[in-house]
């Protein structure tokens, strides 16, 4: 099952699992009356669906970072003098302004 661009996003994920904790945690702290059969079972298929989602989502991101990983290993291995020289730019950039900071006072 496949959802659109907007379900998929982590943060839409995340705000739609603290509304099912919440939901959740409302019929389990009512205990007055026994739970609706019909109220838990759409509970669960929520869960389920969120649960799937979750799934999805860390999929895809496993994917991402997979490629990102041996696309970077690949330009590495290609360009290794480039790659260096990159590398030692970007520190003595970092280098000159951690040093410019000074002593803590």
């Amino acid at each position: 099952m496949k959802h659109n661009n907007d379900t998929a996003k982590p943060s839409k994920l995340l705000e739609d699992l603290h509304t099912l904790v919440s939901e959740a945690e409302k019929l389990i702290g009512n205990t007055d009356v026994a739970p609706h059969p019909d109220a838990l079972s759409k509970l669960r298929d929520r869960f389920e669906a969120s649960q799937e989602r979750l799934t999805e989502l860390y999929a895809d991101t496993r994917k991402q970072v997979v490629a990102g990983a041996k696309y970077t290993d690949t330009a590495i291995h290609d360009k290794p003098y480039q790659s260096l020289a990159i590398v030692a730019g970007l520190s003595l950039i970092v280098g000159l302004l951690l040093g410019r900071r000074g002593p803590a006072a």
